[in-house]
C-alpha cells in the first residue's frame, strides 16, 4: 500500500498541513484543537502507512501529542536545526512553505529517523514542572546578581526597590521549593521512575535536578538508549575538524548540544571531583599529567552519563570501592 506523507507546521492557533500521496499533494490549514486534529485524521488509513512528520515547537506540540498517542501512525518529531541544515539554500518563508518542506524531508529521510514514542502523562507532567522551574531559577539568578550590583551603588540605590527584590527571591525561593517537592511526589507515586530516579543519584556529583532531567529528555530511558549517543547529545564530545594537509584544529565539542543538560553535568562534574570517589583521583591524575582542567571535567561530564546508563543497563546501583584513608 501506497504510504501519504504528512508535514505539520505547528503555530499557536493552527496547524498547517501539506499532504503527498496517492500521486497528489495538497495544503491544508485547521485549528490547533484536539477536535480539529481527531477530524481531520479520520480521511488517512490508522496505520503505518500514514507517516506525520512536525518539528518540536514545545507546548504548542500537546494538542496534537495528543490525539497521536491514540492512534497508529508513524511519527517523527524532526529536530528543527537537522531540517534547516538539510534544505540547502532557501529563499522565502512561510507556514505553507514550511509545511512542505517538513513533508519533503520526511519522504526522503523517514527510514533514518527515529519514531516519536509518546510520552506518559507522569514524565509530560515533570516535564512541564521542569520547565517552570528552570525559568523561576533564570529569574532568581538574575535578581541575584542585581542585588550584588546596587552594592556597590550604596548612596545612590533606593531602598524600597531593594526590600521588593528581597521579597521576590524569597518568593522564588519558596516556589522552587514547592515545584522541586511535587516533582519529587510525582516520581515517587510511580515505581519505575522512582527506581531509576534512586539508582542516578548513585552516581558521585548528580543530584536530583540532573536525575529529573535524564529521565524526561530520555523518556524515562527509552529514547536515547546509548551513552554515546547522550554524550554527544550533551555536547561534551570532541570532534576533529581537519581537511587535507593544510586545515586542523584540535578536537573541539559541538555547539549542537542541550545546553541546559550541559550545565547541568558541568556543575555534576565539579561536585564529583570534590567528593572521595575514583572520579575526583582521575580529575587530580590527569591535572598532575598537565592535561587542560576544562578538558578533564569534560571527560568527567562523559564518565558521569556513561556510569548512569551502565547503571540502567545493569538494574544496578553504584559503588565506590575507593578506600581513602
Amino acid at each position: 500500500m501506497e504510504k501519504v506523507f504528512i508535514g505539520i507546521d505547528i503555530s499557536k492557533l493552527t496547524l498547517d498541513i501539506f499532504v503527498k500521496g496517492y500521486c497528489k499533494t495538497q495544503h491544508y490549514q485547521i485549528e490547533n484543537t484536539s477536535k480539529a486534529i481527531k477530524k481531520f485524521f479520520k480521511s488517512f488509513p490508522n496505520n503505518a502507512n500514514t507517516v506525520v512528520g512536525m518539528e518540536n515547537t514545545g507546548r504548542y506540540n500537546f494538542e496534537l501529542y495528543e490525539v497521536l498517542s491514540n492512534m497508529d501512525l508513524l511519527v517523527f518529531v524532526i529536530n528543527p536545526l537537522h531540517l534547516k541544515k538539510s534544505i540547502g539554500l532557501l529563499r522565502g518563508k512561510n507556514d505553507k512553505l514550511d509545511s512542505q518542506r517538513i513533508c519533503v524531508f520526511l519522504e526522503k529521510n523517514h527510514m533514518d529517523l527515529e519514531p516519536w514514542i509518546s510520552k506518559s502523562s507522569d514524565i509530560q507532567k515533570i516535564s512541564l514542572l521542569n520547565t517552570e522551574r528552570r525559568h523561576r531559577v533564570k529569574i532568581r539568578a538574575g535578581l541575584s546578581r542585581q542585588m550584588k550590583d546596587l552594592s556597590f551603588l550604596k548612596n545612590h540605590t533606593d531602598k524600597e526597590t531593594v526590600k521588593l527584590n528581597k521579597q521576590l527571591i524569597l518568593l522564588l525561593d519558596k516556589q522552587i521549593k514547592t515545584i522541586e517537592k511535587k516533582i519529587v511526589e510525582i516520581i515517587e507515586s510511580n515505581i519505575e521512575l522512582r527506581d531509576q530516579y534512586e539508582r542516578i543519584q548513585t552516581v558521585p556529583g548528580v543530584g536530583k535536578v540532573l536525575a529529573t532531567m535524564f529521565i524526561v529528555k530520555t523518556n524515562g530511558f527509552t529514547e536515547i538508549q546509548s551513552a554515546r549517543k547522550m554524550a554527544c547529545y550533551s555536547g561534551v564530545v570532541p570532534f576533529d575538524h581537519r581537511s587535507g594537509s593544510s586545515i586542523y584544529y584540535k578536537p573541539r565539542v559541538s555547539t549542537m548540544a542541550d545546553k541546559e543538560l550541559k550545565k547541568i553535568l558541568h556543575l555534576a562534574a565539579l561536585s564529583s571531583i570534590r567528593l572521595k570517589n575514583d572520579l575526583a583521583l582521575y580529575f587530580q591524575r590527569k591535572v598532575l599529567e598537565g592535561k587542560n582542567k576544562m578538558s578533564v571535567l569534560n571527560a568527567i561530564r562523559n564518565k558521569i552519563i556513561h556510569r548512569v546508563y551502565a547503571l540502567i543497563k545493569n538494574n544496578s546501583v553504584y559503588e565506590n570501592k575507593l578506600h581513602m584513608s
